[in-house]
């Protein structure tokens, strides 16, 4: 049998014998020749001539090999070229498009791995989105946040990029501060004076599939203030006085923003007067001027004031008071423990009850009733909790007398030289008189016992203090503290 016979099939065919692992090995062939079934791709891949062929979906560096205005070939590295051609490449930004050259590396995403023309469709815009998608992920699981632009609004919310995607920041994810501004009933009028302002966001959902990517900027915020809370914690010292603008109000408080981080200004700490909420003080937005009355590193919480950077119209109220002194007031409300009496239209003092008669007494209705006028003695002045003690069996004490004819005398001096004052002099001064005489003898009697009447003061409520512990000792039936007042 010649070699023709074999070619063309005549002849004995070549032998066939099992051999072992159930493989067979052809007699007469080379030896490890492959079998008839081997594929093109087994048989590149065992030359060490495996090519790695476009796959849909994929996304791939390639390299420009020609420019065109209609067209932008690449190599794909599998000695054929891909295509960016039609609506693909009119959505490359005109800017990108002028910055490629032949020769330079651009991400593509595979669109069809080969058209009727044998090319690879490819995809330069969708590869850019799907890099930003990637990003989006990233931030997603980071819970990082980023900076960008506003770029446009719709009925429920804004517009903000990252990269080439649109993300969506609904109305709900807009910050507090921000959200103050927004007036008017339309979308326009709402967001529309927004547009191009810078923002911080998060990104909170991420669905490729709907295209959907969801934003939030209350959340990036948040994480920004937690950050810059325990720096300011560091540097806030009791007393500081800060500049902030307020974000929230509650039933309890409102929140000021101050360098970045909230704190809170108490309903107490709002105003000196009273009052029931805080908007009717305050509104969000509104730049404050703020006092920190407490820093509490441990919980993370800053405490604010308002009206301890205000004068206190109290302090104003008692500023002609003075411990020891006479005045005239009306009995407004009795209690078990004393009676209140009001010496000014917003001003009241506490008689309490020992204070009342030098006889021990079982309740105040028993010595004064509501409506009565009586000449009370001022023996305490609390400004820190804002109280007024009153005497009524202190009014003709002894131990006072000698305060009440200074008192007295000083106030003659004073309303003596006011008449003077008031007075046109002549141009030639007139002789002084005996009268004269006694007024200037008075004023320096004064000025040399001024240091004495606060002595005297001291001493008389000492003694008094003492005569009431005794009392108290020998009552059964318990007595709220010392006399004090409240402010209405």
């Amino acid at each position: 049998m010649d070699q023709n016979d074999v070619l063309n099939g005549q002849g004995e065919a070549p032998e066939i014998k099992p051999v072992a692992g159930d493989q067979t090995e052809t007699k007469g062939s080379p030896e490890g020749a492959l079998p008839e079934a081997a594929s093109m791709e087994s048989l590149l891949e065992a030359e060490g001539l495996g090519l790695d062929f476009p796959k849909q979906g994929e996304i791939r560096t390639v390299v420009i090999a020609t420019l065109g205005d209609n067209e932008i070939l690449v190599s794909v590295g599998t000695k054929s070229e891909g295509v960016i051609s039609g609506r693909e490449l009119e959505q490359i930004p005109t800017e990108e498009r002028e910055a490629f050259t032949v020769g330079k590396e651009i991400p593509v995403y595979v669109l069809t791995p080969e058209d009727t023309n044998g090319n690879v469709v490819l995809s330069y815009v969708r590869a850019r989105e799907e890099k930003d998608w990637e990003d989006a992920e990233e931030l997603l699981s980071s819970s990082a946040g980023f900076d960008s632009q506003i770029i446009g609004f719709n009925k429920g919310g804004l517009l903000v990029p990252l990269g080439r995607l649109r993300g969506f920041v609904p109305a709900s994810q807009i910050s507090l501060v921000r959200r103050s501004t927004i007036s008017g009933e339309t979308p326009d009028q709402r967001w529309g004076r927004m547009v191009g302002e810078d923002i911080k966001v998060r990104v909170i959902e991420v669905d490729r599939e709907r295209r959907r990517l969801i934003l939030s900027e209350r959340a990036a915020l948040q994480e920004t203030r937690e950050t810059l809370k325990d720096r300011l914690l560091d540097e806030l010292k009791e007393g500081d006085v800060r500049k902030g603008r307020v974000t929230s109000v509650a039933d309890f408080g409102a929140f000021v923003n101050i360098d970045g981080a909230d704190g809170l200004v108490h309903l107490s700490e709002i105003s000196w007067e009273r009052i029931q909420h805080p908007n009717e003080v305050l509104s969000v937005g509104q730049e404050v001027e703020v006092k920190v009355i407490s820093v509490d590193r441990d919980r993370k919480r800053i405490g604010l004031s308002l009206r301890q950077l205000q004068p206190d119209p109290w302090m104003k109220q008692v500023g002609h008071l003075k411990e020891g002194q006479l005045i005239e007031a009306k009995i407004t409300h009795l209690t078990k423990f004393g009676a209140f009496a009001r010496l000014d239209d917003d001003l009241e003092g506490l008689i309490h009850v020992s204070e009342l008669s030098e006889h021990r007494i079982a309740h105040p209705k028993e010595v004064v009733k509501e409506g009565d006028q009586v000449t009370l003695r001022v023996i305490k002045i609390d400004p820190e909790r804002r109280r007024i003690g009153l005497s009524l069996r202190k009014v003709d004490s002894a131990a006072y007398s000698d305060l009440d004819w200074k008192m007295v005398m000083a106030e003659e001096v004073e309303e003596a030289q006011e008449a003077i004052e008031s007075t046109e002099s002549p141009v030639e001064p007139e002789k002084p008189t005996p009268e004269d005489a006694l007024v200037v003898e008075v004023a320096e009697d004064a000025q040399e016992t001024e240091g004495a009447e606060e002595t005297a003061v001291a001493e008389a409520i000492v003694a008094e203090d003492q005569s009431e512990e005794q009392a108290e000792e020998d009552d059964e039936e318990p007595v709220p503290d010392e006399s004090e007042v409240t402010a209405d």
